[in-house]
């Protein structure tokens, strides 16, 4: 149960970062220069409210200075390279390997 569910964050990780990239080399086209959309950007495009939701409850429940100093460095990498390091770890957590048949197994 709990595999399915990392499985399953893994695949909806790996989504968003193909989406992320798609949007970038779409960008990127049209402008003819490299364009790489940070984290942070495409969460304030979509919704800016929760984005300053999310910094009000780090403050208040972890610590003030600690959206300063882990979150800031991690919304200005690129979108993409972030969901798809997400997409890794889900999917390191949630692999199951395969069983050890044996030597003498048919």
């Amino acid at each position: 149960m709990i595999r399915s569910f990392f499985r399953l964050s893994s695949l909806l990780a790996l989504i968003a970062a193909i989406m992320a990239g798609t949007l970038d080399s779409i960008q990127s086209v049209s402008s003819s220069t490299v364009a790489i959309t940070s984290l942070g950007n495409h969460w304030q495009s979509l919704d800016v409210v929760s984005l300053a939701m999310a910094e009000a409850a780090v403050a208040h429940y972890i610590h003030p200075d600690a959206w300063r100093w882990v979150m800031v460095p991690v919304l200005a990498q690129p979108a993409f390279a972030v969901f798809l390091a997400l997409a890794l770890l889900f999917w390191m957590i949630g692999y199951r390997r395969p069983r050890f048949a044996g030597r003498f197994s048919a």
